[in-house]
């Protein structure tokens, strides 16, 4: 019975140290499987985080593209709010330019010197405001700038050039309110 108890013992021993090597390896791969879970889990959210990133800096960007765009807005809103008014406005400068070329130069008329001096402060005001004539006699013809009437064939001048003004022109800011209106010279 001895022998049997010996082998029977020894039995149980090489069991339980069969079941505490398959403890210890189930627990190796348990740590194994848990550090591979969570260096997953971390490569994740670490690259959720890069794209939250990415999405706040670039929804920064965004925010200040809107705030530019919102200051070149108002700021061209501002230059730019008496377009209307200088284009209506314009025309009494022609009309008192027109009364002043109808009437004759006399140093007695006291019509004339009040027409002068309306048209001389109004032309000041709109320079005040950036509004600028444009005259360009004797100027090469810019398109972007004038429009031709007519061409009429001119030896004395170079083709392309300004020969009378009909009507000034104007410019707000530099931006065209009204193109002059202009007779352009044309090769002979």
């Amino acid at each position: 019975m001895s022998d049997q108890t010996n082998k029977a013992q020894q039995e149980v021993e090489q069991e339980e140290l069969l079941n505490e090597a398959d403890a210890a390896i189930a627990e190796e791969v348990l740590e194994g499987m848990v550090e591979e879970e969570t260096s997953d889990e971390l490569a994740k959210a670490q690259e959720e985080a890069a794209q939250y990133k990415e999405a706040a800096l670039r929804a920064q960007a965004d925010a200040q593209n809107i705030r530019r765009r919102a200051e070149l807005d108002v700021e061209k809103a501002h230059k730019f709010a008496l377009e209307k008014f200088a284009k209506s406005i314009i025309t009494v400068a022609d009309n008192l330019e027109r009364a002043l070329t109808s009437t004759e130069a006399s140093e007695e008329d006291p019509m004339r010197e009040g027409v002068e001096l309306t048209y001389k402060d109004l032309v000041e005001t709109l320079a005040r405001f950036e509004v600028v004539a444009v005259d360009p006699q004797g100027e090469p013809f810019n398109p972007e700038l004038h429009q031709a009437m007519t061409m009429v064939p001119n030896p004395n001048m170079e083709p392309n050039t300004v020969m009378d003004v009909v009507q000034k022109g104007y410019t707000l800011n530099g931006r065209l309110l009204r193109p002059a209106m202009v007779v352009v010279s044309s090769a002979a």
